[in-house]
């Protein structure tokens, strides 16, 4: 059963006629076009991209099982007839990306024309399906993180106590890009001293010190597909402190990936790494999530966290990324992807967490 199928399965099991999907994902997986703007109109008998001008012919070449039609002007210009000229009535948006000013304007459409459409906010129909990953979603996964992997095998060669946080940042990215990387998933992270206690931390001007902890966090895009690694180097003898805390962490993250399986919540890997860190009196310096899914969205589910209900199953791709934070000295955390295959941890992230 191919994707557009499932999908029509899903929207019976929801009792709607039709989906209008605008979040850029989901309408790449569907329909495999790549272009920042367009809609898909999907129905029981009908599947449409909608584009402007500047993406007809992308789209044309870019899709088999959608017709493309070309659009002028808002949402509000021409998806009400589109919608009238389907039969549908009870047609499903994506609340989680378009947004409440448009709904509300799409729904003034309806009322003032008196159009007898029903305008229904759904929740995750497209990326429920994202969760699991098939071969080809697998295999151009592993090709990113092995960039990423490469990229901290270059930056190690590279890395000196003269370079900047933005100069290795940009030599980080320039290598990715070299090496066949699409645009950057997300902002490349590189943290040294006292920046590394912040676990979103921008590139700045700060010259890297030796024995300080350096956070770099990185990822390629390959065919859409996106990578994420972290590793936390050091530039001569660490001190005790980095010793003692980089130790914690790394056993926080060996015991989850040794001990989690199918079945387990999100809530209940979150506390495989968490107990580890917190026995060892840093648990209010752990104060984000294991981990997150990883597909054609930097971030996507499932969320591994300690609030987290979500069910861990075979075929997902997540991250396990435990982490310790400390204002004022700086941080330590150490990321890798692994995806689930029977029951089993695999690890896709090779690069070396041995410091040297």
């Amino acid at each position: 059963m191919n994707r557009l199928q499932k999908l029509r399965h899903k929207l019976i099991e929801e009792e709607l006629e039709a989906l209008l999907v605008s979040q850029p994902e989901n309408y790449r997986y569907l329909s495999g076009f790549t272009g920042s703007s367009g809609w898909l109109f999907i129905s029981n008998d009908s599947a449409l991209l909608a584009v402007d001008f500047r993406y007809t012919e992308q789209a044309s070449r870019e899709t088999a099982d959608f017709e493309v039609i070309q659009v002028e002007g808002e949402l509000t210009d021409w998806f009400p007839k589109l919608a009238l000229n389907s039969g549908a009535k009870g047609i499903g948006f994506e609340a989680e990306h378009l947004s409440f000013a448009t709904y509300q304007q799409l729904a003034e459409v309806v009322i003032v024309n008196q159009y007898q459409l029903q305008l229904i906010p759904t929740s995750g129909l497209v990326k429920s399906m994202r969760i699991i990953k098939e071969p080809r979603e697998i295999e151009l996964i592993t090709r990113a993180a092995e960039l990423a992997d490469a990229a901290i095998d270059y930056v190690k060669s590279i890395i000196h106590p003269e370079l900047t946080e933005r100069e290795i940042a940009w030599e980080i990215e320039r290598f990715l890009r070299e090496g066949g990387s699409e645009a950057v998933p997300f902002d490349l992270i590189v943290a040294s001293g006292p920046n590394a206690a912040l676990p979103h931390a921008k590139p700045t001007g700060r010259i890297i010190c030796p024995g300080e902890p350096i956070i770099i966090d990185i990822g390629a895009r390959v065919g859409g597909y996106c990578s994420d690694l972290t590793r936390t180097l050091c530039l001569e003898k660490p001190s005790e402190t980095f010793s003692k805390i980089y130790d914690v962490v790394l056993e926080a993250q060996f015991t989850a990936i040794n001990s989690m399986k199918a079945g387990m919540s999100g809530s209940q890997a979150d506390q495989l790494a968490r107990t580890i860190i917190n026995q060892a009196g840093y648990g209010e310096a752990f104060g984000h999530g294991l981990g997150h899914g990883i597909g054609l969205a930097a971030h996507e589910s499932p969320r591994l966290s300690a609030n987290s209900s979500d069910l861990l199953s075979s075929g997902m791709i997540f991250t396990i990324e435990p982490g310790i934070y400390i204002s004022g000295w700086g941080g330590i955390r150490i990321e890798d992807m692994v995806t689930l295959e029977r029951d089993k941890i695999k690890v896709l992230s090779k690069a070396s967490k041995i410091l040297s």
